[in-house]
């Protein structure tokens, strides 16, 4: 351990803990959309990849990414690092955007989405009443080029193609597809829950415009050495012993409901309930306290309290209360 438990105060363990949430955790995802995302980009004469997207056929078609996993994955911190980090993606000056990041606004329509990706590609505000969605679609076909863009990332996709009737959707899909054809074309990344695929598959286009990324849930098995040293470097650096629990990333995995991002953030919580009881060493207890208060649940269905915690369904909605039954 860096500092021993004692030496950090209440103060020091919670500020730990903060910079551990602010901290990015690397895993073996990151290659797999890397992979994707490389071969949306064009390459010079040496190999080297270009901020400007490729294209597949002699109509001048970009390609994209739809990247799917159920909600509390880690999808967003998976892409948004993913683009930030890129070596090709890296802006020349202040003038130059390889790519934009948006997220799906309400009401989720075409048009709000085109004014949310002019706003955050630095186009002067444009009134709503006065464009249409295709005035819009060009005002980002003219504005990337000037800005160089390559690639704009849609996240919460699936609020916008499963939010109104076929022809909004298709309208939605359209506006995408405009974007991705022609000298100045962008690549598309989607991001969203498996209603995203689901419903945008239902296109033939999108099926072929789109490479499905499926991110996979995380195993209490093949992911148990991974999780037990992220705990550990977890507890050295918030200045406190790890637990010692034996099935406590089984107990964790299924809390999280298989997802990555839900585990890392109930071990966040766990220490932060340490750190505000004063604690030396992270425990079970501690996963308990901070698990029970996100669900709402009582101590015979907490998952790091029950004898047969491997039984509770807990499914995508918040455990009722014991007393509620």
């Amino acid at each position: 351990m860096t500092m021993s438990a004692s030496a950090l105060n209440i103060n020091d363990k919670l500020a730990a803990v903060d910079r551990l949430r602010d901290k990015y955790l690397a895993t073996p995802r990151d290659a797999q959309f890397r992979s994707y995302l490389d071969r949306l980009l064009q390459r010079d004469d040496q190999g080297n990849l270009l901020p400007k997207a490729r294209l597949f056929n002699k109509a001048g078609d970009a390609r994209g990414i739809a990247v799917v996993e159920p909600a509390g994955g880690g999808k967003t911190s998976l892409v948004l690092h993913g683009l930030k980090t890129h070596p090709a993606l890296q802006p020349r000056d202040a003038a130059h955007q390889p790519w934009v990041g948006v997220r799906v606004p309400s009401p989720p329509t075409a048009k709000s989405l085109g004014l949310e990706i002019l706003k955050a590609s630095g186009y002067p505000a444009v009134s709503r009443r006065s464009v249409t969605e295709y005035d819009i679609t060009q005002k980002v076909r003219d504005h990337f080029k000037l800005r160089g863009t390559a690639v704009l990332w849609i996240d919460e996709a699936h609020d916008l193609f499963g939010a109104g009737s076929k022809h909004k959707v298709d309208v939605s899909l359209k506006i995408l597809r405009n974007l991705m054809q022609g000298e100045d074309a962008v690549s598309v990344v989607l991001s969203g829950i498996e209603s995203l695929w689901q419903i945008a598959s239902c296109d033939a286009q999108v099926t072929r415009r789109y490479w499905r990324l499926p991110l996979a849930d995380v195993s209490p098995h093949s992911d148990r050495k991974a999780l037990s040293k992220v705990i550990a470097n977890f507890c050295d650096a918030a200045g406190m012993r790890p637990p010692s629990d034996a099935d406590l990333v089984d107990r964790l995995v299924h809390a999280s409901r298989n997802r990555f991002g839900r585990c890392i953030e109930n071990i966040l919580a766990a220490l932060e309930a340490a750190a505000l009881d004063h604690a030396n060493e992270l425990t079970i207890n501690h996963f308990a306290e901070s698990w029970g208060m996100q669900e709402g649940c009582g101590m015979g269905q907490n998952v790091f309290l029950a004898r047969h915690w491997a039984k509770t369904d807990l499914g995508e909605a918040q455990l009722n209360w014991e007393g509620a039954r």
